[in-house]
């Protein structure tokens, strides 16, 4: 299965892309998983973010929505959040400061009071067919957006986060089996499994679990914004379904994870994958 050859400027936003995403706004049904949390998700706008936002407000979540600068996908999320009769907020702001990164929280603590679920999930890549020709600042900004930003984000949140908290990094199929031409994205990824496993047992006293969620080949605007168009076209072939996810089907993972029924779950690494293994 292959998608039409297409690029975007970076960020890139979900209605130029073809075929629009999945984001489960049609098909995610909620139970009352997550009645009366309060949740902070950072690149919720679009894809993999705004899936779970939608399902986390589905499940009776208030959702902080925090993403760059991409303001209609960000506001169509927040219409999807507040269909389903829960708050939405909205922030605007670049995670590669760690100021934007509290002001994060404390704008979710000044509309919440609390917060119950921080998944850290927004990112930036770029392909490189050689180390030469990635430039010191991107480097400089991939970390600081995908790696450091979860540390701070994490920091800044702990104040606000009692016992039954949840913190859920996004990490990747890429931390295992690293795409060479993506190297700094793949090694913030890995970077991330790591903290996580070191927050579950550093939390664990404090009642705070920590877990993270490894996604293999996900068609969401960083795809085509960031891969040349031969690669936008075949994404997704190389896994054992031959097909890329659609950011529906990461959902019910962060939902388990960030729900009161994933109570000894602390430390895990969920692959979503279609079909290809992590280590």
């Amino acid at each position: 299965m292959t998608q039409p050859p297409q690029q975007q400027d970076v960020p890139g936003t979900t209605d130029a892309m073809d075929p629009t995403p999945d984001h489960g706004e049609q098909t995610y049904r909620g139970s009352g998983r997550l009645t009366g949390k309060k949740a902070v998700i950072t690149g919720a706008d679009s894809g993999i973010g705004r899936a779970v936002a939608i399902a986390y407000a589905r499940e009776g979540a208030d959702v902080l929505i925090s993403y760059l600068n991409e303001d209609d996908d960000a506001r169509e999320t927040a219409r999807w959040v507040e269909d389903a009769g829960q708050k939405a907020v909205l922030f605007p702001g670049d995670l590669a400061d760690p100021a934007t990164c509290r002001a994060v929280i404390d704008k979710a603590v000044e509309e919440f009071g609390r917060v119950d679920v921080l998944v850290s999930n927004a990112a930036f890549q770029m392909t490189h067919e050689t180390i030469e020709e990635i430039p010191d600042e991107e480097w400089d900004y991939t970390l600081a957006v995908n790696l450091s930003a979860f540390f701070h984000l994490t920091k800044a949140v702990l104040p606000h986060m009692g016992p039954g908290g949840s913190i859920i990094g996004s990490s990747s199929i890429n931390s295992d089996n690293p795409v060479p031409t993506l190297m700094p994205y793949s090694a913030t990824k890995s970077g991330i499994a790591n903290m996580t496993a070191s927050m579950a047992q550093l939390l664990a006293e404090r009642g705070i679990r920590a877990n993270s969620v490894a996604p293999g080949p996900i068609w969401t605007p960083l795809i085509p914004a960031t891969m040349p168009e031969d690669q936008v076209e075949s994404f997704g072939q190389q896994v054992p379904m031959q097909r890329a996810g659609q950011p529906a089907e990461l959902a019910p993972v962060y939902v388990m994870l960030a729900s009161d029924e994933a109570s000894y779950v602390s430390g895990a690494r969920i692959a979503v994958t279609g079909g290809q293994p992590i280590l």
